[in-house]
């Protein structure tokens, strides 16, 4: 049997695992929440180190402990920060209490560890409290949502990077296919010329405004209500701790965070999360729609569309020979969709908070943090695997406009539009491309076929040849 050692709590008592970091009130989290069967997110773990760092660094400036203790809380502080004790963090994701579990497990890991660097024994509360050292003028209320801003904060960055990244990869790719003329359509159809280039611009954009969007999402998160313990009050804080404690959580971070004006409304209000998520859910909208464009571009690829061609990344088929899947846009969208489902949750538990304090703050942190971290990896691989080799069929392009009806708006401004239609009935009566028809009608040349189906053509803004009295008779 593996040695134990006997700890108490006001519901009695119960054996925790001798070497054990966590103590008896991780052992009852343990047997209440067996829910997801997910720790709590590494980086809410590495966050919360910081804070507890600048509570104990706060603390001690106010008097707390002699050096050598201080030094050791500190030490093990650092080493939450930097990933060396998170295995030790063994609670649920989700669990009941506002994430007062949670923060149990990391004041018990922390006192445990600082205990094992002075030479004591883990478990000794004379030497080493959980509650009243590593929890001094705290309470999971301003710890936990503190905690949570930071490290969505760091994810935020992150995110902001891969996005960025994505975003020049397509601009990159809107360079190389700047003069690859292609059929544009709308509702499945064909409607009229555009550029593969132009294509790529359009996706482009969409995600540089997901990167400046994600970039504001640091300013609502960035006051936190750290020093306001319970309900923000400060209740059982000192006056001057509630003053500093913030100042040490950005000087330890890095992170340009403030004190919230009101802690009362800080503590109550999740509102802020809501908002961010909502911005991850736009950019999980876009991810959702290129990779889906993507995978229709590509399809075929001889029987489909077939105008790129995605980097192949693993065989498609165990039935199939020669069967290659858009694997990577597939997964993008499935994170996207997940992303979405988080957003759902985290709005409603958001919405549910009652009076003080929002009791489903590890629900919140979960799917925001998890979504943060899908998001990521989506724009990652998407990125890499499928954009960075992204390649086109030119000459599919090409037949393509050749024989397409989306052609004929080209030539209207040229021709006419009851010249133009009577080319397109040409085309379908005898089975030939618009090009042949139009060709063989002996209205156009070779050379102005050419021109007028060119990439500086039809991207052109409007069509200068046209003036407001030739177009009257146009269609809109």
């Amino acid at each position: 049997m593996e040695p134990v050692r006997t700890e108490r709590d006001m519901l009695g008592s119960a054996e925790v695992p001798a070497t054990a970091l966590y103590g008896i009130h991780t052992v009852r989290a343990l047997e209440n929440f067996p829910l997801s069967g997910r720790p709590v997110c590494p980086a809410l773990v590495h966050a919360y180190g910081a804070v507890k760092r600048a509570c104990a660094r706060t603390n001690h400036d106010l008097g707390r402990w002699d050096e050598a203790t201080f030094a050791a809380i500190e030490q093990a502080c650092v080493e939450m920060e930097e990933g060396r004790l998170t295995e030790h963090i063994r609670v649920d994701a989700l669990q009941g209490g506002a994430g007062t579990s949670t923060n149990m497990n990391v004041n018990e890991v922390l006192a445990n560890r600082a205990l094992v660097l002075l030479g004591a024994a883990a478990g000794d509360g004379e030497r080493l409290s959980p509650l009243d050292d590593l929890n001094l003028h705290q309470s999971t209320n301003d710890t936990y949502p503190t905690a949570l801003r930071v490290a969505a904060i760091r994810k935020l960055r992150e995110l902001q990077a891969a996005v960025v990244a994505l975003q020049e990869a397509f601009q990159e790719r809107e360079r190389a296919f700047a003069h690859i003329v292609k059929v544009g359509r709308t509702e499945f159809q064909d409607a009229v010329l555009t550029t593969l280039g132009r294509e790529m611009s359009a996706y482009a954009e969409a995600f540089a405004r997901d990167r400046w969007r994600v970039y504001k999402c640091e300013e609502r998160l960035r006051v936190v209500n750290l020093g306001g313990t319970a309900i923000g009050t400060g209740l059982a804080a000192p006056r001057a701790y509630v003053f500093r404690v913030v100042e040490n959580l950005r000087a330890i971070t890095g992170l340009g965070l403030a004190r919230a004006e009101n802690l009362v409304d800080a503590t109550q209000n999740a509102d802020v999360f809501a908002e961010v998520s909502g911005i991850l859910k736009a950019l999980a909208v876009n991810l959702v729609k290129v990779a889906n464009d993507l995978r229709l571009l590509s399809s075929g690829p001889s029987g489909g569309l077939g105008e790129i061609r995605l980097p192949p990344r693993q065989a498609g088929s165990s039935i199939m020979p020669g069967k290659v899947n858009p694997v990577i846009p597939e997964a993008v969208v499935q994170a996207a969709l997940m992303a979405m489902a988080h957003d759902q949750a985290l709005t409603q538990a958001c919405a549910l908070g009652s009076l003080e304090l929002n009791a489903f703050l590890p629900l919140i942190a979960e799917a925001l943090l998890s979504s943060l971290e899908l998001l990521t990896q989506a724009c990652v691989i998407l990125r890499q695997h499928c954009v960075v080799g992204l390649t086109a069929d030119e000459e599919r392009c090409r037949q393509q406009v050749d024989s397409s009806t989306a052609t004929l708006t080209a030539l209207v401004g040229h021709l006419g539009y009851e010249a133009v239609l009577a080319l397109g009935e040409r085309a379908r009566t005898e089975g030939c491309s618009i090009r042949a028809a139009a060709l063989a009608s002996g209205r156009l040349t070779a050379a102005e076929y050419a021109e007028l189906t060119s990439a500086e053509a039809v991207m052109r803004l409007g069509s200068p040849s046209l003036s407001p009295a030739d177009a009257k008779g146009l269609p809109a």
